[in-house]
C-alpha cells in the first residue's frame, strides 16, 4: 500500500511539471462540467485536511480527491477548521482551501415560511419569532429592485416569487432582503430553470403562470387535483368568464380566517381582487406556490368541465354545467 501511494505521489508531482494539473488548480469545478453554485460543506470535527478530499469530490467541488491531496501539497498544507462553510463550485482548488481556512458561518436556526403564505404572513411569523422589527420583511418583497434572478421579475412586489420552504438563517435578527434573496434563488431552482423552455413555449407569461399557481395551493387542497382545476380555471378565463375563486377575496384581509370580513369583500364590487365579480386574474399572486402548483398552471388538464366545488370532506366534484354545479351545490349542501 504504501508503495501504491508513493507511485501516486510521484505521478501526481510528474503531472504537476508537464502542467497538466494547471487547470485544476486555478479553475472550479464548474469549469469541468459541473453545474455551478453555492452549497453549504460541512467539515466535521476531527476531520483532517486530506480526509476532507473525499468528501470535496462526492460534492463536486474538486474533480478527484487526488487533486486536493496535490493541492494540499503545492501549499503547504491547510488549517482546516471544523464548521459549515459556504462554498462555490466556481471556485478553483486553492481557493477552496483557502475559504476552508476562515471562520466557518455562524450557527443557523431553521425558519419556515409555509405553502401559501403571503408577505405578511411571513412577515408576521418572523416578527413573533424575534428575527425582524414588524414590517421590515414586507418592506423588504415590496419591491425587486436590487435583487438577481435569471428572469424578469415583476416591477412591483415579489408576492408569488418567493419559494416557500425552511431556511437556515443566523441566530437573532437576521437582514430580510438576505432572506428574500434565498427564497428567490430556490423560486429560480426550483421553479424556473427545470421549465424554462415549456414557459417560453406557451401563451402564458410567468407572472400569469406564477398568479395561477398561487390560487390552485390555496384553492385546491390535493395537489393530484391542480392539474383539473387548473384546466377549469384557465378556460374561464379564456372564455372571459369570472373565475368565482373565494381565495383571491381573502387576499388582502388581515387575517386570512376572518369570516365576517371575507363576506364583505366578496360583496365588493370595487375590490380588484374578487374574482366573483371581475373577470380575468387577479391583479397580483396571492400567496407562494410551490412547484407543484406551478406545474399544474403550466401543464393543466384538459376536460369537459366548467366548474368545480368541494364538499365538506374536501372532495373535489367538478362539473360541465350551471344545472350540475347547482345540483351539486344542493346535495352536498355547498353554499
Amino acid at each position: 500500500m504504501r508503495v501504491l501511494v508513493a507511485l501516486l505521489a510521484v505521478l501526481v508531482v510528474a503531472l504537476a511539471g508537464s502542467g497538466a494539473f494547471v487547470w485544476s488548480l486555478d479553475a472550479g469545478a464548474a469549469a469541468a462540467g459541473q453545474t455551478p453554485g453555492e452549497l453549504d460543506f460541512e467539515v466535521p470535527r476531527g476531520a483532517t485536511a486530506r480526509a476532507v478530499g473525499v468528501q470535496l469530490e462526492k460534492e463536486g467541488l474538486v474533480p478527484s480527491a487526488l487533486v486536493w491531496r496535490y493541492t494540499l501539497w503545492k501549499r503547504g498544507g491547510l488549517q482546516l477548521k471544523a464548521g459549515r462553510f459556504r462554498l462555490d463550485r466556481s471556485m478553483s482548488p486553492l481557493a477552496l482551501a483557502a475559504a476552508l481556512e476562515k471562520s466557518p458561518l455562524a450557527e443557523d436556526e431553521p425558519f419556515s415560511v409555509l405553502e401559501g403564505w403571503r408577505l405578511r404572513d411571513t412577515d408576521e411569523a418572523l416578527a413573533a419569532a424575534g428575527r425582524i422589527a414588524a414590517g421590515e420583511y414586507l418592506k423588504a418583497a415590496s419591491s425587486s429592485a436590487g435583487y438577481r434572478a435569471p428572469f424578469a421579475l415583476p416591477s412591483g412586489g415579489l408576492e408569488g416569487y418567493l419559494y416557500p420552504e425552511t431556511y437556515q438563517l443566523p441566530k437573532g435578527r437576521v437582514d430580510p432582503r438576505v432572506l428574500v434573496q434565498k427564497q428567490l434563488d430556490l423560486f429560480a431552482a426550483r421553479m424556473w430553470t427545470p421549465n424554462e423552455a415549456a414557459v417560453a413555449a406557451q401563451k402564458r407569461t410567468l407572472h400569469e403562470l406564477v398568479t395561477m399557481a398561487s390560487m390552485l395551493e390555496r384553492e385546491e387542497p390535493t395537489p393530484a387535483n391542480r392539474p383539473m382545476v387548473a384546466g377549469i380555471l384557465w378556460k374561464r378565463i379564456d372564455q372571459g368568464w369570472p373565475l368565482g375563486v373565494d381565495a383571491t377575496s381573502r387576499y388582502t384581509l388581515e387575517k386570512w380566517n376572518d369570516r365576517q370580513a371575507f363576506l364583505v369583500q366578496l360583496r365588493d364590487p370595487k375590490d380588484p381582487y374578487n374574482s366573483r365579480l371581475r373577470k380575468g386574474l387577479p391583479p397580483t399572486p396571492i400567496g407562494a406556490p410551490t412547484t407543484v402548483s406551478f406545474e399544474a398552471s403550466l401543464q393543466p388538464t384538459r376536460s369537459e368541465y366548467l366548474y368545480y366545488l368541494h364538499d365538506a370532506q374536501k372532495v373535489l366534484r367538478p362539473s360541465r354545467n350551471a344545472e350540475e354545479h347547482e345540483a351539486l351545490r344542493k346535495k352536498y349542501n355547498v353554499y
